[in-house]
């Protein structure tokens, strides 16, 4: 087959897609990031940055500690290079409609004296209700974009912001408005639904911009209203306002009609909601506005 009858290839696709990140870096700094990416691609097993060299660039045509160096001394933009990356994926995946968010941290298991803000954290995988597990390594907080690609019907999560978790630093709450504030930022035109485990109920008082806000709170949450504004006198002004009643309060006061049951998207599928208790985990019960 002759190079003019050939279809467009995957490297020239793949060179394309390359293409929107340049404007991140500095010229040397996009020709090894690309380098190195393309490596992380090709490399089966441990992508370490030597691994990564072999795959992409096995005739040593730069020198092998430019490529160590270049997380280091680097010049380039890793804010921004969420943001093309975000925008790409909103562009391709979910061009429209309210985009869905889920968030949590997750402890990625590398130690060392070398590897700038390990500590002990809590391992959730090996955790139990009853049993509280610690191990060493990164605890990153990351947001996920979900989306049904063509190719099946199980959702995926598609990692758009991710922050380092530091001892003694910024909370992961901290960290989770961060990134929440960036993404609504780079899209004003777009509403979002975010996701949560309990850990992360109170971002609900973040004021979240075009955000609604789902996760888990105890029955007996004290729960305020918002801070009364300030008065103009002298002395600390108020951090919140009045207390409302707990959860389980709230329930009792309220009538069953105002209640329905919600279907849910589980693993691809949709369970509908049923009159009886709930038979597997995650069936909702909402509240009607």
């Amino acid at each position: 087959m002759t190079q003019s009858t050939k279809s467009p290839s995957s490297s020239t696709a793949w060179e394309s897609m390359m293409g929107l990140t340049r404007g991140c870096f500095a010229a040397p700094s996009f020709a090894i990031f690309t380098t190195i990416l393309t490596g992380w691609v090709l490399t089966p097993g441990r992508r370490t940055v030597t691994a990564m060299i072999c795959g992409a660039d096995p005739e040593g045509r730069r020198a092998h500690d430019a490529y160590h160096r270049f997380f280091r001394d680097g010049r380039w933009s890793l804010t921004l290079l969420w943001k093309v990356l975000v925008l790409h994926i909103v562009a391709t995946l979910a061009p429209e409609g309210t985009l869905r968010l889920d968030l949590d941290d997750t402890l990625y298991k590398k130690s060392g004296r070398k590897i700038n803000g390990a500590g002990t954290f809590r391992d959730a995988v090996r955790s139990t209700h009853n049993r509280v597990v610690y191990a060493t390594g990164l605890n990153l907080v990351v947001v996920t974009l979900r989306v049904s690609p063509p190719w099946g019907q199980m959702p995926i999560g598609v990692p758009v912001g991710v922050r380092l978790h530091r001892k003694g630093g910024p909370t992961t709450l901290d960290l989770a408005t961060e990134i929440i504030v960036e993404i609504t930022g780079w899209l004003p035109d777009r509403y979002f639904t975010l996701c949560a485990d309990g850990a992360y109920a109170s971002l609900a008082g973040r004021g979240l911009a075009r955000t609604t806000f789902t996760s888990r709170m105890r029955r007996d949450a004290a729960l305020y209203e918002a801070a009364p504004p300030r008065t103009g006198k002298r002395g600390r002004p108020a951090t919140k306002g009045e207390r409302l009643a707990t959860p389980a309060e709230m329930a009792k006061d309220m009538s069953g009609a105002r209640f329905a049951r919600a279907c849910l998207e589980w693993r691809g599928r949709t369970k509908p909601g049923s009159t009886d208790a709930p038979r597997f985990r995650g069936e909702a019960v909402v509240l009607r506005s």
